[in-house]
């Protein structure tokens, strides 16, 4: 099995290398961050820098790949909630900012998406292909009771659309072919950080949360696809 994952530099992203790499059955990693990721001592895991939202070093890239070989899974790895300067989610339609709505959604919907319009096509078409995207519960409209958020949450509605919309186009090239968005919880990363200390939330290591984003991915069928998973298996309302 040849496995892509966009943010190797990621809590996430990095489990999610580690765990595949535990894996007998996988025969290539390629780790894929904005800076290239160091090299390992497995010879399976093949480091490459790229930013999702610089279109022509990914179609460089995918020309790449492509003369290895189809790939079997893709994940996404990657999102933005708020940094250290400045960005932070928003409580009020007053917070809303176009500046913030624009890194928001690079990071969170365009990026995903140009790595889609490279990726998929490089999807196996002869095996129960997977291509997958981190997503979030707050990104479903339907079970929104809280409000605020406001960027984040349209950002990853939007990519949850996307990903309905490459299901099922996708289904056309490969009947067994799987695209699903994941929502991994909360796990104990840079993203998450400034918000854990609020009480009510499971808090995951991101070493638990891909070994049970993984399984979920491998337990997914051609039914699933287009639809949005928790870390249980459990499907997030649209």
């Amino acid at each position: 099995m040849r496995v892509a994952v966009f943010g190797a530099g990621g809590g996430i992203g990095g489990a999610l290398i580690d765990a595949l790499l535990a894996d007998a059955e996988v025969e290539t990693v390629y780790g894929i961050a904005r800076a290239a990721p160091e090299p390992i001592s497995d010879p399976r895991f093949v480091p490459l820098g790229a930013d999702l939202t610089d279109e022509a070093k990914l179609a460089e890239m995918a020309g790449t790949l492509s003369d290895a070989g189809p790939l079997d899974m893709v994940i996404v790895a990657t999102g933005l909630l708020s940094d250290g300067d400045g960005l932070q989610p928003e409580k009020s339609w007053r917070d809303q900012s176009l500046g913030a709505f624009e890194r928001i959604f690079a990071a969170n919907t365009f990026g995903p998406a140009l790595v889609a319009k490279h990726m998929l096509p490089l999807l196996n078409r002869k095996t129960a292909s997977r291509f997958a995207v981190l997503s979030a519960r707050v990104g479903s409209i339907s079970d929104n009771h809280l409000g605020g958020w406001h960027a984040y949450r349209a950002s990853k509605a939007a990519l949850n659309m996307l990903v309905r919309n490459y299901a099922l186009e996708l289904a056309r090239r490969n009947e067994r072919a799987v695209c699903v968005s994941l929502h991994p919880g909360t796990v104990a990363t840079d993203l998450s950080a400034p918000f854990t200390g609020r009480g009510g939330r499971e808090l995951f290591s991101p070493e638990d949360a891909a070994r049970a984003l993984l399984g979920v991915l491998s337990g997914l069928g051609p039914a699933d696809s287009g639809k949005h998973f928790d870390w249980s298996g459990k499907e997030v309302p649209a």
